[in-house]
């Protein structure tokens, strides 16, 4: 059996916040540590039957970034339910609501930019 090890390192400033957030894929081709500006992280407890999350961003991330991450990770998730369901209708109920929500967010953002 193979393992594949996958290490995320997050440094903190004084006050607890993440200041620079890299991983490093053992199967990954890069030689170097990933560096990333937010993360988001489930894993499944059967036992308890609930999620178990791990969101974090640095205080440099941009909120038209975290916009546009928000979208590809529910647009990807889409994907995957597609793949591990077989639900194509609900994957594409999915992948309509990110593009919707894409959509708002940045007309949003466009608002929030004209009133400044």
């Amino acid at each position: 059996m193979h393992k594949s090890t996958i290490s995320i390192d997050v440094v903190l400033d004084d006050n607890k916040v993440p200041d620079h957030i890299s991983w490093k894929a053992s199967d990954s081709s890069a030689d170097d540590a990933q560096a990333a500006k937010a993360m988001m992280v489930a894993f499944w407890d059967s036992a308890d039957k609930s999620a178990l999350r791990m969101d974090l961003w640095t205080k440099d991330m941009m909120v038209d970034e975290m916009g546009d991450f928000f979208y590809q990770t529910l647009s990807s998730m889409s994907d995957t339910l597609k793949r591990a369901t077989n639900y194509g209708d609900l994957a594409e109920d999915l992948k309509a609501f990110s593009k919707t929500f894409n959509e708002k967010f940045r007309a949003k953002q466009i608002a929030e930019n004209k009133a400044d």
